[in-house]
């Protein structure tokens, strides 16, 4: 067998993801959350406030979302996308973090602008792709480097795990503070929050 005779490769795939993510990064930025809408697709979340382990590097390099995230519609993966079209999952990925953003206790709502791309129809398949690429593309700090901001709840009699990097580095989510598993170190957090600095600034 030769491998290389079963890898699949297409300049005009990747083309189009190019084109995707730079449709992406001109859609306006809106508010956190922003007005309802409807639909899936792919969106981003940017930072423009002053706490002290983001401010520098957010305020230099404007253009670095801190989260990418997607949201598909119920039914998409069985082909019934279109009967679905009519639902807000991507506005209500986009509210349910800017609950979690408002639960905490350093963090301040105003401070968040986002981006996202609605996708319907067959460019709805392009959703985990594209996501994908901008999360390699960006490697945005609460994807790569602080764990949890996208958590949930575990819900009742799973509360024996521990909190996320992100609660500990952003306390308030109720659920969380039910969390009894043995917490990351904050300071270890820090100190990954600045390597992040390092990388990005250099």
């Amino acid at each position: 067998m030769i491998i290389t005779d079963h890898i699949f490769q297409s300049e005009s795939f990747t083309a189009l993801i190019d084109e995707a993510i730079e449709f992406m990064l001109d859609t306006p930025l809106e508010t956190l959350p922003p007005e309802k809408f409807y639909g899936g697709g792919v969106y981003a979340l940017y930072y423009k406030g002053n706490y002290p382990l983001y401010y520098n590097l957010f305020s230099e390099l404007d253009h670095l979302p801190i989260y990418i995230g997607k949201a598909v519609l119920p039914g998409w993966r069985q082909g019934r996308e279109s009967s679905q079209r009519k639902m807000p999952a991507l506005f209500n990925r986009l509210k349910e973090h800017a609950r979690s953003i408002q639960a905490t206790e350093n963090l301040e709502i105003s401070d968040f602008l986002c981006r996202f791309m609605v996708l319907q129809s067959q460019e709805a398949d392009l959703i985990g792709t594209v996501e994908a690429a901008m999360t390699r593309k960006f490697h945005p700090l609460w994807n790569s480097f602080i764990d949890g901001f996208g958590n949930h709840d575990p819900g009742k009699g799973r509360y024996e795990q521990a909190k996320s990097e992100w609660d500990v580095l952003h306390p308030g989510r109720v659920w969380a503070n039910r969390l009894k598993g043995t917490a990351p170190d904050q300071e270890t957090i820090i100190q990954k929050v600045k390597a992040y600095h390092v990388d990005k600034l250099s």
